[in-house]
C-alpha cells in the first residue's frame, strides 16, 4: 500500500538516484499592489522581477525557480492575508516585495516569526524593523525610511536653503520621511502638515498655507498617484515660480510621464538612479527599456536586486536551501552585482550604501527621466541600527 503514495515525479527522481527535494523548484512569493490607483508601482516591480529571472536563465543555484505574485490591494489586512497564504499554503522559500510600510508591518510577524520564512523588502523600510523589531529573517534591498530624506536634508544644508515647509501622508512611512529630513536639515522648519492617507488627493489647503508661509522650499513625500497630484497642484497654484519643490519618492520613472514638464528641474534623493555607471545597472536599464519602452524606477531596481540577493545565496549553496542559518549567512554577504553598486549589510540587515541627488530632466529623445547630479552621502548607516539587538 505504501508504494501507491509515491507520485510519478518521486519515482522518476529515485530512478535517477536523486532526492525528490532536489527536483522541486525554488519558490518566491512576491507581495505588491497590482490593482487600484497605485498598481503602476506593482507592475514596475513585477517587470523587474521577471527581467531578473530572465537574466538568471530561470534558475537559482542550478534549480528552476518560480514567482508567486500576490496583490495586497493597497490594504494592510489584505497584505497580511496574502503573506500568510504564501507561507502556509504555497510554502515559498522566500517572501519579497512590499511597497507600503503599513502593509509590511502588518505582515511581518506572519512571515518571519510564525512562518520562519526569509522576507526581503524591496521598498518599505519602517524604522521599527530597523531597530527594536529587527529580525534574522528580514533583509532589505532598499533603505530604512529615514535615510533618503536625511540625504536630502544634508544636500539642502549645502545648498543654503534656509527654511522648509514639510508635507506628507499620515501613516508610518510619511512620519518616518518627515522625521528623516528633520534629522539632518539645519534650517528653519516653518511648519509641517500630515494629510489623510490614502484618500486625500486634493492638496489645495496645504498649498494655500505654504503660500502664506513663504518658505525657501517645500519638502514632500507622496509616492505614485499622490505625487502626480501634488506636483500638478503645486504648479497650478503658481508656487512653482516662487517656492522650489524638494522631494523623495514623489517624482520618478512611474510618475514623470504624467507630471511631464511640470517636474523639470525638481530635485530628489535616492540610493539608485538609472544612470549609475556600473555594468549591472547598465544591463538592467538597457534591457528594461528595450522590453517596455520606458525607464525602470527605483521600485523596480530594488526588486531586481531582491531576486539577485536570493539567487546569490542559492548559488553559494548549490540550490540547497534546507539550512536556513546557511541561507541567512550567505545573504548577509550581499555577494552579487547590485544595480546600485557595491554595498554591505548592517547589523539589522539594512544596506550600508550611498545616496544621490537626482534632477528631473528630458533625455536626448525627449523622454522624462532623472539624472544624477551629486553624491549626497557615502556609506550611510541608518539611524536605528544601534537599537537592533542583532550583532
Amino acid at each position: 500500500m505504501k508504494s501507491k503514495l509515491f507520485g510519478t515525479a518521486t519515482i522518476a527522481a529515485l530512478a535517477l538516484g536523486l532526492p525528490a527535494a532536489a527536483q522541486s523548484p525554488i519558490k518566491v512569493g512576491f507581495v505588491s499592489t497590482f490593482s487600484g490607483p497605485q498598481a503602476a508601482i506593482g507592475e514596475d516591480m513585477r517587470r523587474s522581477v521577471e527581467l531578473a529571472k530572465e537574466h538568471l536563465g530561470g534558475k537559482m543555484g542550478g534549480k528552476p525557480f518560480e514567482i508567486v505574485y500576490e496583490d495586497d490591494q493597497f490594504k494592510p489586512d489584505v497584505g497580511k492575508a496574502r503573506s500568510e497564504k504564501l507561507v502556509q499554503q504555497d510554502k515559498v522559500n522566500f517572501v519579497a516585495g512590499y511597497i507600503w510600510s503599513n502593509v509590511l508591518l502588518a505582515s511581518l510577524k506572519t512571515v518571519v516569526d510564525e512562518g520562519d520564512t526569509i522576507l526581503v523588502s524591496a521598498n518599505a523600510g519602517p524604522s521599527a524593523i530597523a531597530g527594536e523589531l529587527c529580525n534574522k529573517n528580514f533583509f532589505s534591498t532598499s533603505w530604512q525610511n529615514d535615510q533618503t530624506p536625511m540625504a536630502m536634508g544634508d544636500y539642502l544644508n549645502n545648498k543654503g536653503v534656509k527654511s522648509l515647509y514639510l508635507v506628507g501622508p499620515n501613516y508610518a512611512a510619511g512620519k518616518d520621511m518627515l522625521a528623516g529630513v528633520k534629522r539632518t536639515y539645519k534650517g528653519k522648519i516653518v511648519s509641517e502638515d500630515f494629510t489623510k492617507w490614502p484618500d486625500q488627493l486634493d492638496f489645495s489647503a496645504e498649498l494655500t498655507k505654504v503660500a502664506a508661509a513663504k518658505p525657501d522650499g517645500i519638502f514632500i513625500f507622496y509616492p505614485g498617484a499622490h505625487g502626480v497630484q501634488f506636483v500638478k497642484q503645486w504648479a497650478q497654484s503658481g508656487l512653482n515660480k516662487t517656492v522650489p519643490l524638494y522631494q523623495v519618492f514623489s517624482i520618478d520613472a512611474i510618475t514623470l510621464p504624467q507630471q511631464g514638464d511640470l517636474a523639470l528641474g525638481t530635485l530628489g534623493a535616492q540610493e539608485w538612479v538609472n544612470d549609475l555607471p556600473n555594468e549591472a545597472n547598465k544591463k538592467y536599464v538597457d534591457d528594461f527599456k528595450k522590453k517596455h519602452g520606458v525607464y525602470p524606477s527605483y521600485y523596480g531596481a530594488q526588486s531586481y536586486d531582491a531576486i539577485m540577493l536570493m539567487a546569490s545565496a542559492a548559488e553559494a549553496l548549490k540550490g540547497d536551501l534546507s539550512n536556513k542559518d546557511k541561507v541567512r549567512a550567505e545573504m548577509k554577504k550581499a555577494n552579487f552585482k547590485s544595480v546600485r553598486g557595491d554595498f554591505k549589510f548592517g547589523n539589522n540587515n539594512f544596506p550600508i550604501q550611498n545616496f544621490y541627488i537626482q534632477e528631473a530632466v528630458k533625455d536626448p529623445q525627449g523622454m522624462m527621466t532623472v539624472k544624477t547630479i551629486a553624491t549626497a552621502v557615502k556609506n550611510a548607516v541608518d539611524p536605528f541600527a544601534e537599537k537592533c539587538p542583532m550583532k
